[in-house]
């Protein structure tokens, strides 16, 4: 990536999402008080959001060095092109963006196939948790990717990819999966259902 460079990606309205998400209002706050100097926040910055690009990066198959150096790459470039990200509360969105980005280009360049992240994943990284709701949270992420392990691959492979994305790219998602745009929709809906049925019965147990 360039220095300066603008990363592009579709994302809720940033007052809406920092509304709701306490990552994002967080991260928000934080970049804008290390882009206005205060050099230390980004090293809780750091802490914060790196959680959720080592869950982004690990989805598109990536081994620990190859994601070690994906996830610092982001943030290099978070560093060099700082001006680019014109609103703060869209500095989550712009990290995972480039993330992902890296990520593929990696994946690309060893030509395998690739799974991307979920916004699921974000509650993994949330910080300053009390540790009580931490273990809770860990359960419930533990529970739903067991469920997810229980589905078929081609599930697995979509929930993967847009079970719980805001404004998925079906363009995108046709050509990483090899499945007619057409079909996506309807797939994602029975995988959805599927799972919320395993959800169920993991809780009736």
């Amino acid at each position: 990536m360039s220095d300066g460079e603008t990363v592009r990606t579709p994302h809720p309205d940033p007052d809406e999402r920092a509304a709701v998400d306490p990552l994002w209002a967080r991260a928000a706050e934080l970049f804008d008080a290390w882009r206005t100097g205060r050099p230390d926040a980004m090293d809780d910055l750091v802490r914060s959001v790196s959680p959720v690009l080592w869950h982004v990066v690990r989805a598109y198959g990536l081994g620990r060095e190859e994601a070690q150096d994906v996830v610092q790459s982001t943030w290099l470039a978070l560093v060099r092109s700082r001006d680019a990200v014109k609103d703060p509360r869209t500095v989550v969105a712009w990290l995972t963006t480039t993330a992902r980005r890296e990520s593929w280009r990696v994946v690309k360049a060893d030509g395998r196939t690739t799974s991307a992240d979920d916004e699921e994943l974000e509650r993994l990284g949330r910080s300053e948790a009390p540790a009580e709701a931490v273990a809770e949270r860990n359960l419930e992420a533990d529970r739903l990717w067991r469920a997810v392990a229980a589905l078929s691959e081609r599930c697995r492979r979509l929930v993967r990819v847009i079970a719980f994305s805001e404004r998925p790219d079906y363009g995108s998602i046709s050509a990483e999966l090899g499945m007619p745009v057409g079909s996506i929709g309807p797939t994602r809906g029975r995988c959805l259902d599927k799972l919320r049925m395993l959800l169920a019965e993991g809780e009736a147990v």
